[in-house]
């Protein structure tokens, strides 16, 4: 008797009753399992099977969990959270924690300028360390000394924003709930835990439990230290030890029985000894403990190659039965080819961190400054959520992305999801549109002067918003291999689809 089996079985009964005994489940499978080898098998899998175990006598009652509501945020606890959002920094107790644990490593003062100057040549070393790891094909790794505390200094405040936007598009999306097992993948110096407990810290109720995996010995000495500095005032979220361990070979001990919100922040795309299937066969593994209303949140730098290896492995997982709830849609039912898909959400930049300030204070001020916030993200879930359940109805007078070759100098119309921010500039704007189809980009062209009060809603649209563009001109860019849809005075454009309540941009 194998544990898949015995998960089966278990599945089985839980549909048909509320509650049964352990004892139950031995007896109906069709081998003599002992109860102790059943218990064993099973408890791992408990939580994402939506089940709980309370001994009884010399058995186990196995019950059904009643699942919870979304958590959903108040008025306060949203203006509150647009409040940090908008002030663009990284809490100011957090900023002297980082300055506090680099003069507690080096035992000189943060902002000496000999140890301003190793961290500037830290970070440029870095840098180069990135791009020459992105033409090599060679996993990058930031794990010892001036390389950890540079990295707080120049990358930790913007990824630290960027895991508060993603909470608020979480939360938005209501995929959070009032209580949380959060389990962060190759945590690094805890950005994200860091990022999480400050969100949680504009809530009034909701408790977050999270759990960090990571290899480095320095970077769990860090994230000890800044969560002793910034969480004490955050009574609501706890953050359990990190888990010294690598992520391509996690022991079971390693993970909760129950997983809210698996999360991989840049840290999929350094596996570069890695297959696509190889990712997916690790995000799938791990996500075993999910729990069934859980999700999968997996963030990588905006760079080109990233960003479609991204889109690439959302893919793969969605072969393997997980949902992909956003930012993609999939209008026509049918799974896309993401071999030149490159989009990703931007946010405003983030103002200068004091250390960063005081490391730009030379010849080349623009190598340490660190500011602009873009991303790539897939969230993922084990039942069919999703972030736009819309699909074109069928018969209907709208051509797939996918056959514009066979529209080309014509007009047509088309639904499609905003699948980008502006990428061009005042004089003519330009979104990248994806209907789940088609196989080379496409993008809506909007020239300042043609903008009318039928056609200027795809400006301001959201990244994810589904649009339906009616008349409009297409064109081949020969030089891009890519299409554009031409905008002119008589396109008329308006929401294809929207939730009730959806109404902000995260």
């Amino acid at each position: 008797m194998n544990t898949r089996e015995i998960i089966s079985a278990a599945k089985y009964l839980a549909s048909i009753k509320p509650a049964f005994l352990l004892s139950e489940l031995c007896s109906s499978l069709p081998d003599d399992v002992p109860p102790h080898e059943v218990c064993r098998a099973l408890a791992p899998h408990l939580g994402a099977l939506d089940l709980t175990a309370t001994k009884t006598g010399g058995d186990y009652e196995i019950r059904r969990k009643i699942k919870t509501a979304p958590y959903i945020l108040s008025g306060q606890e949203k203006d509150r959270i647009d409040s940090f959002l908008a002030a663009r920094r990284i809490p100011p107790s957090l900023e002297r924690a980082v300055e506090q644990y680099i003069t507690k490593k080096v035992q000189k003062p943060w902002d000496d300028p000999v140890i301003l100057e190793r961290l500037r040549r830290a970070i440029v070393a870095q840098k180069a360390e990135y791009w020459k790891a992105a033409a090599k094909k060679r996993s990058l790794a930031y794990t010892k000394g001036y390389t950890v505390l540079s990295y707080l200094a120049y990358h930790f405040p913007v990824y630290f924003m960027q895991t508060e936007y993603l909470m608020r598009t979480l939360a938005s999306a209501g995929l959070l709930r009032q209580s949380m097992a959060i389990v962060d993948i190759g945590t690094g110096p805890g950005v994200v835990p860091l990022a999480i407990a400050g969100f949680y810290s504009h809530l009034d109720t909701a408790t977050a439990t999270l759990h960090t995996i990571e290899r480095s010995e320095e970077h769990i000495e860090a994230l000890l230290f800044l969560a002793a500095s910034f969480c004490g005032d955050i009574p609501r979220v706890v953050i359990r030890p990190p888990v010294k361990a690598d992520i391509r070979d996690l022991p079971d001990a390693a993970l909760p029985d129950r997983i809210d919100l698996l999360v991989f922040s840049n840290v999929l795309n350094e596996l570069d000894d890695f297959t696509t299937d190889q990712r997916a066969d690790l995000v799938m593994k791990l996500a075993e403990r999910l729990s069934p209303d859980g999700s999968i949140l997996i963030v990588e730098p905006a760079e080109k190659e990233n960003t479609i290896r991204l889109r690439s492995l959302s893919r793969a997982l969605a072969g393997r039965g997980l949902t992909v709830h956003s930012p993609c849609a999939f209008l026509w039912g049918t799974r896309c080819d993401p071999s030149r898909c490159w989009s990703f959400k931007t946010q405003a930049d983030i103002r200068p961190t004091r250390l960063m300030e005081r490391l730009a204070a030379c010849d080349e001020p623009f190598r340490y400054i660190n500011i602009d916030i873009k991303y790539a993200y897939v969230i993922l879930r084990r039942d069919t959520t999703v972030q736009h359940p819309y699909h074109i109805p069928p018969r209907s007078k709208y051509s797939r992305l996918s056959k514009l070759h066979l529209h080309l100098n014509r007009r047509i119309n088309i639904i499609a999801a905003k699948m980008s921010q502006e990428l061009g500039d005042k004089k003519t704007h330009v979104f990248k549109l994806c209907d789940g189809t088609a196989a080379k980009p496409v993008y809506g062209v909007l020239p300042a002067y043609h903008i009318t009060p039928s056609n200027e809603v795809l400006i301001p649209a959201r990244y994810g918003d589904i649009m339906e563009l009616h008349n409009v001109l297409v064109r081949y860019n020969k030089a891009h291999d890519a299409y554009n849809l031409l905008i002119n005075r008589n396109t008329r454009i308006h929401p294809a689809y929207q939730k009730e309540g959806d109404t902000e941009d995260y």
